[in-house]
């Protein structure tokens, strides 16, 4: 899991996108360790895979599946980052999804900056988890 700075930089502090910014990292580097876990492959192989973790039709999904599930504090944040103005949606995604995918983002942004790295290798998981439920429909 990464872990690189000692600088601390308040998560409360941020607006939604701000946390969304660092969050998207946070789960793409998630993702990718993921990947690499089920051995060596060629790149544009994991490259198409990584891509459909981490669109926003994928990611619409886990904050449905996980916005039940979590508690008040990572509920908030979730909420925050989907209600962030984005002024610009990727072609691919419908606003609804890309807000979605957001607030996702935001809360992985949120988990890191406190240092709760236990708890995004948690929600990770299941999010995986849950993700094979979803294809074996």
């Amino acid at each position: 899991m990464l872990e690189i700075t000692e600088k601390k930089i308040e998560g409360n502090a941020l607006n939604g996108l701000s946390l969304a910014f660092i969050g998207d990292a946070v789960y793409e580097i998630m993702v990718r360790e993921h990947l690499l876990e089920h051995g060596s492959m060629p790149v544009k192989k994991l490259h198409t895979m990584a891509v459909e973790m981490v669109r926003a039709s994928f990611q619409a999904n886990v904050f449905d599946f996980l916005e039940p599930i979590v508690g008040e504090d990572e509920n908030g944040i979730l909420h925050r980052g989907r209600n962030a103005s984005a002024t610009h949606i990727p072609k691919g995604a419908n606003a609804i999804e890309y807000r979605k995918a957001t607030g996702v983002e935001a809360l992985f942004g949120w988990l890191y900056l406190e240092g709760r790295n236990e708890r995004i290798k948690e929600l990770f998981e299941m999010i995986l988890e849950h993700s094979k439920k979803e294809v074996s429909v």
